[in-house]
């Protein structure tokens, strides 16, 4: 389907209970995903193989979908497997000639995305390769984020603004005595659009501004939460790490290099508007070609980036939807234990994860209503006892 054809159909949001099954369809064939990503990451296992069934599993299980409907629906990775570790923030998922290994006691960020007709649920995941509970400061910087996405679920409802969020999360941070990282956004989701023009700021600083927002009853939003012990700064140390790209569909340009255009082709046909990964590219060719469509801005990298070595950085990403009887995060997966040295005594903080996640309804069936309300909000008491 071409951009304009898009463009003329009505936008479609959660108001059609097919965009919700959609969604949460996507959802779930991601989360299964995270779980069997999680459960080849052992100590030597390298980190492309690992990667690379990420993104087969999804390939495969949205490729049992919608089989036999007239209408071809697009389905698939919505965003390539990532396994950044330690320092390395985020978007390292390297080519096939990579050799790095896993090893016992990193830190494992997990990043994906999977979607069906467009309709995208994407997942970040923090784990440490290790039994047993996880302690020190490697636990604060882990129970920050996953405290920040609690209250972040919390605040990202109907007549709350952006700006509430990014302030809110910063102080979650600072409560374990991390930081957010700068530059990391949470974007509303649209069909077929991963980075939607309503936005959530990690960090407010001049450099970085984006327009105020309110967020309203049937949006969906990938929220996005990355804390590090450090500085909070991270740096694009080897532009040849970047390996996961975006068409820019709103530029053109006439490419002179041969193997540029043959790239941009194959692009263009196979992955014209979800991230993809320079693995499904004949990599020599890409390496040549690759660079000449980013410095004409046809491509939209996704930069590996690091903070310094010594500092550790956990990352959590999920999709959350904007119903009308409340948030529902429909992607998420379990934590180990924590043991942090720091706990959250902040009584504003403590109020906001207290605040609830599903509007309660009026009438009866006041005890079926409590135990669901109870299974869903499972995840806010754990990240108060963090």
């Amino acid at each position: 389907m071409s951009d304009d054809e898009r463009g003329e159909e009505k936008e479609l949001d959660l108001s059609s209970p097919e965009v919700v099954t959609k969604y949460k369809s996507a959802a779930e064939i991601v989360n299964k995903a995270l779980q069997m990503v999680l459960s080849e990451c052992k100590p030597k296992a390298k980190i492309v193989d690992i990667c690379e069934k990420g993104d087969s599993y999804i390939r495969e299980q949205t490729g049992n979908m919608y089989k036999n409907v007239k209408k071809k629906i697009e389905r698939g990775v919505a965003f390539p497997t990532c396994l950044s570790v330690n320092n390395t923030v985020c978007h390292f998922s390297p080519l096939a000639s990579d050799e790095t290994i896993l090893e016992e006691g990193d830190i494992l960020k997990i990043d994906m995305g999977c979607h069906i007709d467009g309709f995208i649920a994407v997942v970040g995941h923090t784990h440490v390769l290790q039994e047993g509970p996880v302690t020190g400061r490697a636990a604060d910087v882990i129970a920050a984020a996953n405290t920040a996405a609690e209250v972040a679920l919390r605040l990202v409802k109907p007549g709350k603004k952006n700006q509430d969020v990014t302030k809110a999360i910063q102080d979650v941070a600072a409560a374990y005595d991390c930081k957010i990282v700068e530059g990391v956004l949470s974007h509303q989701l649209k069909q077929f659009v991963i980075d939607g023009n309503k936005v959530v700021l990690s960090v407010s600083n001049p450099e970085t501004r984006v327009d105020d927002a309110e967020f309203e009853e049937n949006e969906v939003y990938s929220i996005d939460i990355v804390t590090s012990t450090g500085d909070g700064k991270p740096k694009l140390l080897d532009e040849k790490q970047t390996t996961i790209y975006k068409r820019a569909v709103d530029k053109s340009y006439h490419l002179k290099m041969k193997a540029s255009r043959f790239i941009f082709s194959e692009i263009s046909q196979n992955f014209p508007i979800m991230p993809f990964s320079a693995r499904a590219l004949e990599e020599k060719r890409a390496r040549l070609g690759l660079v000449e469509c980013v410095n004409h801005e046809l491509l939209q990298p996704y930069p590996v980036l690091h903070e310094k070595p010594g500092d550790f950085v956990a990352h959590i990403k999920f999709t959350v939807l904007l119903m009308p009887n409340g948030s529902d995060r429909i992607t998420s997966h379990e934590l180990q234990e924590l043991q942090p040295t720091k706990t959250v005594d902040d009584p504003e903080i403590k109020g906001w994860l207290a605040l609830p996640v599903k509007t309660k309804k009026k009438g009866g069936g006041k005890k079926k209503k409590g135990k669901r309300v109870e299974k869903g909000e499972g995840e806010a008491e754990t990240a108060e006892e963090t």
